[in-house]
C-alpha cells in the first residue's frame, strides 16, 4: 500500500510532536530507535561525506531539488530517516511504498497523482521505496519511464547491492548514494544522546552507564544504530524503574550472550587474526572456526577477514590445492555480495576449506627469492626469441626470431632458454610432494629433469 506525506507524517506522530517539545501519544509505545530518529541534520550521526555542510545531497535536500537516488547501505545506518528528513522538508508531493507489500497497482496509482499535482498544482512527486531490491523486473521496469521524464522522482532504499538487484537500465536513470556503519565512537555518541534526550528518550528516568557497557554494545551492534539503540533499551529495562547505572554485567544479562572481549585496535586483535591465520596453516579446521567465531561475534570487518582468508589459500595451500583459492575468492565475492550475518556461511566454508587442504608454501617462497633476485643483482635482458613480435619493425629487430611453439612438439614442450642468461642458473620454485603439487613436480621434473630432480 501506498502513503502519502500525511500518513508518513502521522505514522511518525513523535518526530513532529518532538518539534514542539512533546512527545506524540503514541510515543511511548514507540521502541526507542524510532523515537530517536534524527529530525534535523544536526542530530544525524555519521553520513558526514554525503550529508555534511556543504555537500551534494545535503544541498540538495535543503533546496528541495532531490534527484533520483538509491540509497544504499547496511541496516541502521539512516537511509529511512533520510527519506522521513526528505519527507519533512520537501514541498513536492511525497508518497511511501514498501516493495514487499506494493505492487504495480500502487505505483500507477501514484503516478496518476502525480500527474495531477504537476497539472494542478506545479508541484513534483517524491516516491520513496523502502527495500526497492524486492522490486522484481517488470516492477522496477514500470517505473523507467516515469523516472526519466520527471513525473516520479525516486528514492528507493536497500541493503543489497544496487548494481546485483537494480536493473540497469533503472540505475543510469539514477544516483547511488552508499551509506556506511557508523563507527563505535558514532554509536556511542547516539547512545548518549538517547540518554540525555528527556523528551524522546531514556532522559526521564536517572540511567548512567559505564563506557565500558556504552563500548561492548556499540560493537555488538556492527555499526547499526537501530541495534544500538535497541540494545540499550533492553538493557535499560533491566534497571530499577526509577533508573539505575548500567553495567557490562547487566547488558551481558540483557542481551543474552557473552559480549565479546576483543579490542580492534589493540593486541587482542592481532592475536586473535594470527591464532586464526596459523590455524588455517595448521591444518585445524575446528580451531580456526573458533577464532573466526570470535571476530565475527566481535564485529571484526568482514572484508578484512575474507582478504586474510585469501592470502592464506595462496600463501599456505598454494599449488598443493589450487582449487582452495578458487573457494577463497568465491568468499570474498560472498561477502560482499550478501553481507552479514549470512557472510558467515561462506567464510566458514572457505576457512574450513583450507585448513582441511594439504599445505604447500612453494609458490610464496618461489616468488620472494625472484624478487630478492630482481632488486640486488643483475638479471640480464629479456631474450630476443621471447620479446613481442606483434608490432610493425620488431622482425627488424630480431624480436621473436627463433621462437619454437612448444604445442607443436611431442608432449606439447621443448626446452628452451626461457631465463636470461645472466641466470640462466636460478631455480627458484620447489614444489613438495603434498596434494596436486606432487603431479606438477613430476611433470616439470620431465620437462626440466636437473632443475627438478626426481627422489
Amino acid at each position: 500500500m501506498a502513503e502519502s506525506l500525511d500518513l508518513f507524517a502521522a505514522a511518525d506522530e513523535n518526530s513532529s510532536a518532538g518539534n514542539s517539545g512533546n512527545i506524540g501519544r503514541n510515543a511511548v509505545f514507540e521502541p526507542l530507535a524510532r523515537r530517536m530518529r534524527p529530525l534535523t541534520f544536526d542530530e544525524f550521526a555519521g553520513q558526514q561525506d554525503i550529508i555534511g555542510p556543504g555537500r551534494f545531497l545535503r544541498r540538495m535536500i535543503e533546496a528541495d531539488q532531490i534527484p533520483s537516488l538509491i540509497l544504499y547501505g547496511p541496516p541502521g545506518t539512516g537511509k529511512t530517516t533520510l527519506a522521513q528528513m526528505i519527507a519533512t522538508l520537501t514541498h513536492s508531493a511525497f508518497h511511501r511504498l514498501n516493495a514487499v507489500a506494493a505492487g504495480i497497482a500502487d505505483i500507477r496509482k501514484i503516478v496518476k497523482d502525480a500527474e495531477e499535482q504537476r497539472r494542478y498544482y506545479d508541484k513534483r512527486t517524491i516516491v520513496f521505496i523502502d527495500e526497492i531490491h524486492r522490486f522484481n523486473k517488470s516492477q522496477q521496469d514500470v517505473l523507467l519511464p516515469y523516472v526519466e521524464d520527471g513525473r516520479l522522482i525516486l528514492i528507493g532504499a536497500t541493503t543489497e547491492n544496487p548494481y546485483f538487484e537494480v536493473n540497469h537500465a533503472l540505475l543510469s536513470r539514477v544516483r547511488v548514494v552508499r551509506l556506511q556503519p557508523l563507527s563505535d565512537a558514532q554509536l556511542i555518541l547516539v547512545m548518549k544522546r538517547a540518554l540525555a534526550d528527556k523528551k524522546r528518550g531514556l532522559g526521564n528516568t536517572p540511567i548512567t552507564a559505564d563506557d565500558d557497557a556504552l563500548e561492548a554494545i556499540a560493537v555488538m551492534a556492527h555499526g547499526d544504530a537501530r541495534m544500538a539503540l535497541n540494545l540499550l533499551e533492553e538493557s535499560a529495562a533491566m534497571l530499577p524503574a526509577e533508573g539505575g547505572h548500567l553495567t557490562r554485567a547487566v547488558l551481558e544479562s540483557a542481551a543474552g550472550e557473552i559480549v565479546q572481549r576483543y579490542d580492534k585496535k589493540g593486541d587482542n586483535h592481532y592475536d586473535t587474526v594470527s591464532a586464526f591465520i596459523k590455524s588455517m596453516r595448521g591444518s585445524d579446521p575446528d580451531a580456526a572456526l573458533h577464532y573466526l567465531a570470535r571476530m565475527l561475534a566481535a564485529g571484526e570487518d568482514v572484508n578484512f577477514v575474507a582478504r586474510r582468508v585469501a592470502i592464506c589459500a595462496a600463501e599456505d595451500v598454494g599449488n598443493a590445492d589450487p582449487q582452495a583459492l578458487v573457494v577463497a575468492m568465491a568468499a570474498v565475492q560472498a561477502v560482499q555480495f550478501v553481507g552479514m550475518p549470512e557472510a558467515r556461511i561462506p567464510l566458514a566454508q572457505a576457512v574450513t576449506y583450507i585448513a582441511s587442504a594439504p599445505k604447500s608454501n612453494a609458490a610464496y617462497l618461489g616468488i620472494d627469492r625472484a624478487l630478492h633476485d630482481v632488486r640486488t643483482r643483475n638479471c640480464g635482458s629479456v631474450p630476443m626469441f621471447l620479446r613481442d613480435s606483434h608490432y610493425k619493425g620488431a622482425e627488424k629487430l630480431g624480436h621473436g626470431k627463433g621462437y619454437i611453439y612448444p604445442h607443436d612438439f611431442p608432449g606439447h614442450f621443448k626446452p628452451e632458454p626461457y631465463l636470461p642468461r645472466e641466470i640462466a642458473d636460478v631455480h627458484y620454485y620447489e614444489p613438495t610432494e603434498n596434494g596436486a603439487e606432487k603431479r606438477m613436480k613430476a611433470y616439470l621434473h620431465q620437462c626440466w629433469p636437473k632443475r627438478f630432480p626426481g627422489k
